[in-house]
């Protein structure tokens, strides 16, 4: 999408509504364009991106998640990138806590935040303001159920959630890490994960803009993009990362691009097989995104192919920093 000018937008400025600070939200699924999209907005706008895409939080993870380059992120300050070590545990807890303080930072400055990512579930936890349960995390039970899904495979544990939780099976679903967590609150609590989480008042008056593309087209993106982050060097950031003591099993390695690559780096594997995983386990997550997204009818829904997408995105969001 081509930035353009519109005075008129750049003389926006934050309100409050009902005593609500505004959040402007941009979500769609991987490769529909939201970075693009989301730095000429704040351009217009006069505006900050807050990160809720959970794969741009690691250090020295860059090219195999396309995260934002040096030069898009001068432009436009950005939050949360590069905030963890590849070792560390991200709960979604701890993320809500940081986006919070992100957030509400950009608007005690006169700022607009927007926040900007396919993570659904960060994106939730922000945009509905989740009591998100703060059960401290049990290595030793979380690797017993690692060892039962490497030997049976991770459909006996999503039932065992869906007999005590089926709403946190159902969300959690097929990523493993999310079906054990649900699991873990609920040996230890003794209360299902989506009791506690809930919902609470809002902490910000939302717009969000939903971008999507014919599926047809995000998977001739994404093919075009695995082949462009292979040609980027991908191989050699994997093998500098190994290099530098990052262990394959560390929570970053688990990202998409990374893991399917692991075979070849380390064994000698096929690189064909390998691209096409990436390929394969990305057009599996864009529907899954797509589908959570999906859920939520109070998005503004944009085609991200139409010429005057940003334009739209443009006058709906002044719109509504302005109270209307």
């Amino acid at each position: 999408m081509e930035a353009g000018n519109n005075r008129d937008s750049m003389t926006a400025r934050p309100t409050a509504e009902d005593g609500l600070p505004p959040l402007v939200v941009i979500v769609g699924p991987t490769a529909v364009g939201k970075t693009a999209a989301a730095i000429t907005l704040a351009e217009r706008l006069g505006g900050e991106i807050v990160n809720a895409d959970s794969r741009y939080l690691y250090r020295g993870f860059d090219i195999g998640v396309a995260k934002p380059t040096t030069a898009e992120r001068r432009g436009v300050p950005h939050h949360l990138i590069d905030v963890v070590d590849a070792t560390e545990e991200m709960s979604l807890a701890r993320y809500q806590d940081l986006a919070f303080a992100a957030i509400d930072d950009v608007l005690a400055r006169g700022r607009v935040p927007l926040l900007v990512g396919g993570t659904p579930l960060y994106v939730n936890a922000v945009v509905e303001n989740w009591a998100i349960p703060r059960v401290p995390p049990d290595p030793a039970f979380r690797a017993a159920l690692e060892a039962e899904a490497a030997a049976a495979g991770i459909a006996p544990l999503v039932e065992r959630l869906r007999a005590v939780d089926p709403v946190a099976a159902e969300r959690s679903a097929p990523n493993l890490r999310r079906v054990i967590r649900a699991l873990e609150i609920h040996a230890k609590s003794g209360k299902a994960m989506s009791d506690i989480e809930g919902k609470r008042p809002p902490r910000y008056r939302v717009a969000v803009f939903r971008l999507t593309l014919p599926r047809e087209v995000l998977y001739q993106r994404i093919d075009a993009r695995v082949d462009a982050l292979l040609a980027a060097g991908l191989v050699e950031e994997i093998r500098g990362l190994l290099a530098a003591g990052i262990d394959p099993a560390a929570p970053a390695m688990s990202s998409i691009g990374y893991r399917q690559l692991l075979p070849h780096v380390m064994d000698g594997g096929s690189l064909e097989e390998s691209a096409a995983a990436i390929r394969s386990d990305t057009r599996r997550y864009v529907r899954h995104q797509e589908t959570w997204f999906r859920r939520d009818t109070g998005h503004r829904v944009i085609d991200a192919g139409d010429p005057r997408a940003i334009e739209l995105m443009t006058e709906d969001a002044v719109a509504f920093l302005r109270g209307s």
